[in-house]
C-alpha cells in the first residue's frame, strides 16, 4: 500500500520580515465538513490499517491484557456529604458508571438510589462524559453537566430526585464548571466563546427557567484568562477564580443571597498568583506575593494588608494545595520533586509528616467534604504499587486502607522502581523516575520507552501505570524524564522551560536519555519516546533536534505548528498562552518560537519511526496540527521510516471515552512500539 501524500497549495505568510510557506494550510476546515480534508484523514487511516495489519493479534492480545487488569465490577469507596452516602459504581461490561446515594441513618441493607447512569446516557452516542454532578444543598436537584462530542462543550441538565423528572430546560455551550446557591434554585455556570471555546461568562441560572431569561454576572474582558466557579468548604461564598499562566483573581459571590453581586477579594496584579477558601469566618490565602514555592496566609478581612502568615513562603519546598478541618489544617507540599503530606494541629502547632517507603511516588489529598471530621483521606501511588486511597485518624494517627486498586495478576515484589537525577549540558540536575521488571532487566539490552511533558508548570508524578505492564513484561525499561518546563522542582523549573528558556525542555530530554543509555538502562539500538498534546510538542522537537537518537517516536494528538497556531487568537487556548510560549507578534517571540516549532522545522532528512495520533473533534490541539506535521514530514524525509498517522473521527483530546474502549488507543501505540522493538513491524514505508 502506497504512502498518502496530500496535495500542496501554497499559503505564504510574512511577518517580521520573514516569510513561511505552508503548502498544507488547506488542511484546515474549523467546520470538519470539507469532503477533501476528511477524504485525506480517511487515507491516512486505511494506510495506518494496512500498514499495522500483521500486528493485528498482537494488538488484540495487548488490549486483552489491559482490560484484563481492570475489575469487572468496581465500586468507589462511599463518603458522606450533606445526610447522605454517595457511591459509584462500575458493574460487568458497563463501559460508565452509575451513581447512587443513600442517606446516612438508613439501615444498611436498604437500596440506594440510583441518580444517573452513565451508560443509559452514552446509549446513542459514540462519546460520553461527564464533566459535573451537583446536588443542590436541599438534596433535591441535581445538576448534570455533559459532553457528547469531546469539545469539552457540555450541555446541564436538571432532575428533580423526588421525581425522577427532568427539568425542561438545557443550559448548552458551558464547561463543566457550577456551583449552587444556597437557596437550591440558584445555579452559577460558566459559559464558553462560541468561537474560541474560551471559559469567558458566569451565568446566573433560575431553576425552571429557559437559558435565554439567565442573568449575566460576570464577563472576562482580556482573553489571556480563564475562569471557572466553585464554592467554599464554608459554602458560604461561590468563588469566581479567574486566571492566566501567571497571575489570578478571584471574586467573591454571598451564596445566601440569589442576587447577589461578586466582590473583588484581591485585585489582580502581573505575576501574583493566589487561591482561597473560606471556613470558620476567616479567609484562607494559597499565594506567591512573599516568594515563588507559595506561602498560606489567614484573614477575616478582604484587605491584603490584613493577611496574617501561617506558613511562609521558602526556597525549596512547595507549597502545592490545602485542607481545612475544624482542628487540623493539611498541607500537600513538594520537595526535591516529591510532594509530601503534612497535618497542622490549629491548637498546639505540632506538625505531623506522613510517611511513604519508594523512591518515586505521588500523593495527593482525596474528597474530604466534612470539615468538621478528624479523619482524613488521601490518595497513593507508586511506580509499583496501584492507587491506594488511604484514611487516617489525625487524632490519634491510625491509618487504613479504604481501597487498594486491584490489579488481578500483578506483584508489586516483580518490579523495581529507581528515582535518579542526571546532570544536563548547562550543568543543571534533571530528576528522572523509572520501572522494570527484575526478571527481564538486562543492563544495556532493554528497550527504554522515555515519556516527557514539560509545559505548564504540570508534575508528571511517578503513578502506577496498569497499561504500562504489557511493555514492562515485555522487557521495557519506562521513565519519565521530568525536563524543565513542568512543576516537579517548583516554580523556578517552571519558568526554566518556559518562553525564551523553552529549548531546555527539548535538550533535558535529551541529554537524559542518552544518559541513561550510558548508564546501561537500554539498547542504543532500541530507544523509543512518547509525549502528548504539549508533550507532543516535544517530541516534535526532539525528532528534529536529534533525528538519530530514537528507534521510534508516538507523539499523541502533538502541538506541532506553534508559531502559526499562536498567532490565531480565534484557535482555543492561543491567547490564554502567550505567557507559556510567547506572543509571536512580537518579533522576539517569533524569532525565538520559530527555532523550536516542529512544523516549521522539518528538514530534508532522515526521522525516526513515528506514529501521530490526534482527534478530529479536539479542542485543545486542532486536528490539522498533526494532518499538517506528518504531510509535511512524508513530503522530506529522506528516509522509509514508518510513517503513521491515525485520526479518531468520533473523538477528541481525550480520546475514545469508556473505561474499556479508552485503552483501544493505548493498545495501538504499544503495538507499535512492541513490534518495533521485536522486529515483527514493515521496515518499509511502502509494500
Amino acid at each position: 500500500m502506497k504512502q498518502p501524500y496530500a496535495k500542496k497549495i501554497p499559503h505564504v505568510m510574512n511577518l517580521h520580515g520573514d516569510t513561511r510557506t505552508d503548502n498544507y494550510h488547506w488542511l484546515r476546515d474549523d467546520e470538519r465538513e470539507n469532503p477533501d480534508v476528511l477524504a485525506h484523514l480517511h487515507a491516512e487511516n486505511d494506510y495506518g490499517r494496512a500498514m499495522m495489519a500483521s500486528q493485528s493479534p498482537l494488538q488484540d492480545r495487548v488490549l486483552k491484557e489491559i482490560v484484563d487488569r481492570i475489575p469487572p465490577q468496581d465500586h468507589s469507596v462511599p463518603y458522606v456529604k450533606n445526610g447522605y452516602r454517595y457511591q459509584s459504581r462500575y458493574e460487568v461490561g458497563n463501559e460508565y458508571p452509575a451513581y447512587f446515594r443513600q442517606p446516612i441513618e438508613a439501615p444498611a441493607d436498604e437500596p440506594w438510589q440510583l441518580l444517573l447512569d452513565g451508560n443509559q446516557r452514552a446509549a446513542h452516542s459514540d462519546f460520553y462524559t461527564m464533566g459535573a454532578l451537583a446536588i443542590t444543598p436541599d438534596n433535591q436537584v441535581m445538576a448534570l453537566a455533559e459532553d457528547f462530542l469531546s469539545r469539552r462543550q457540555y450541555g446541564i441538565r436538571f432532575r428533580n430526585l423526588a421525581s425522577g423528572s427532568w427539568y425542561p430546560e438545557v443550559l448548552n455551550n458551558a464547561s463543566s464548571s457550577v456551583a449552587w446557591a444556597n437557596d437550591s434554585r440558584t445555579l452559577y455556570y460558566v459559559r464558553k466563546h462560541p468561537k474560541t471555546l474560551l471559559a469567558y461568562q458566569v451565568w446566573r441560572h433560575e431553576l425552571g427557567h429557559p437559558q435565554s431569561d439567565d442573568q449575566l454576572v460576570y464577563e472576562e474582558k482580556d482573553d489571556t484568562f480563564h475562569l471557572s466557579v466553585h464554592k467554599t468548604t464554608s459554602e458560604h461564598f461561590i468563588l469566581i477564580a479567574l486566571y492566566s499562566t501567571t497571575t489570578s483573581e478571584i471574586l467573591l459571590i454571598d451564596a445566601e443571597y440569589p442576587d447577589a453581586q461578586p466582590q473583588t477579594f484581591c485585585p489582580r496584579r502581573r505575576d501574583h498568583e493566589y487561591s482561597i477558601d473560606h471556613y470558620n469566618h476567616q479567609f484562607y490565602i494559597r499565594s506567591n506575593r512573599d516568594g515563588k514555592n507559595f506561602g498560606l496566609y489567614r484573614s477575616a478581612w478582604l484587605a491584603e494588608a490584613r493577611w496574617q502568615s501561617l506558613i511562609p513562603a521558602r526556597d525549596h519546598v512547595v507549597l502545592e494545595d490545602f485542607q481545612l478541618f475544624r482542628h487540623w489544617l493539611v498541607v500537600e507540599e513538594r520537595q526535591h520533586g516529591v510532594n509530601t503530606l503534612r497535618q497542622i494541629n490549629w491548637e498546639s502547632g505540632e506538625s505531623f509528616g506522613i510517611a511513604f517507603d519508594d523512591p518515586a511516588y505521588v500523593t495527593w489529598l482525596a474528597y474530604n467534604p466534612s470539615p468538621e471530621s478528624d479523619t482524613l483521606r488521601y490518595g497513593y501511588s507508586s511506580m509499583t504499587m496501584p492507587t491506594t486511597l488511604f484514611e487516617l485518624n489525625m487524632e490519634t494517627g491510625d491509618r487504613r486502607v479504604l481501597k487498594r486498586t486491584p490489579v488481578p495478576g500483578f506483584k508489586s515484589e516483580d518490579y523495581k522502581s529507581e528515582h535518579l537525577w542526571i546532570t544536563v549540558r548547562d550543568g543543571t540536575e534533571v530528576p528522572v523516575s523509572l520501572v522494570y521488571h527484575r526478571k527481564y532487566f538486562q543492563r544495556g539490552n532493554n528497550p527504554l520507552l522515555v515519556y516527557g511533558y514539560g509545559a505548564y508548570g504540570s508534575s508528571m508524578d511517578a503513578s502506577f501505570g496498569t497499561s504500562r505492564i504489557s511493555l514492562l513484561e515485555r522487557g521495557f525499561v519506562y521513565a519519565i524524564i521530568h525536563v524543565r518546563g513542568g512543576g516537579e522542582l517548583g516554580q523556578q523549573w517552571y519558568d526554566g522551560g518556559r518562553l525564551k528558556n523553552k529549548l531546555n525542555s527539548f535538550t533535558d530530554f535529551i541529554d537524559v536519555t542518552e544518559a541513561l543509555v550510558a548508564k546501561g538502562y537500554g539498547n542504543p539500538q532500541r530507544l523509543y519516546a512518547m509525549g502528548g498534546s504539549a508533550g507532543g510538542l516535544l517530541m516534535g522537537g526532539v525528532v528534529n533536534m536529534a533525528p538519530d537518537l530514537f528507534h521510534g517516536v508516538v507523539a499523541q494528538v502533538p502541538f506541532v505548528d506553534v508559531v502559526t497556531t499562536m498567532l490565531d487568537p480565534s484557535i482555543p487556548l492561543t491567547t490564554g498562552e502567550y505567557d507559556e510560549w510567547g506572543n509571536p507578534e512580537q518579533a522576539e517571540f517569533y524569532h525565538y518560537i520559530l527555532q523550536y516549532s516542529p512544523y516549521d522545522n522539518i528538514e530534508a532528512k532522515a526521522y525516526p519511526h513515528l506514529l501521530v495520533t490526534t482527534g478530529l473533534h479536539d479542542s485543545q490541539v486542532q486536528y490539522w496540527e498533526p494532518a499538517k506535521w506528518v504531510a509535511k514530514m512524508r513530503e522530506l524525509k529522506t528516509n522509509d521510516s514508518l510513517l503513521l498517522l491515525c485520526t479518531e473521527m468520533d473523538s477528541g483530546h481525550g480520546g475514545k471515552s469508556g473505561r474499556f474502549k479508552a485503552y483501544e488507543g493505548v493498545a495501538q501505540e504499544f503495538t507499535f512500539l512492541i513490534g518495533l522493538a521485536q522486529g515483527s513491524l514493515p521496515d518499509r514505508a511502502d509494500y
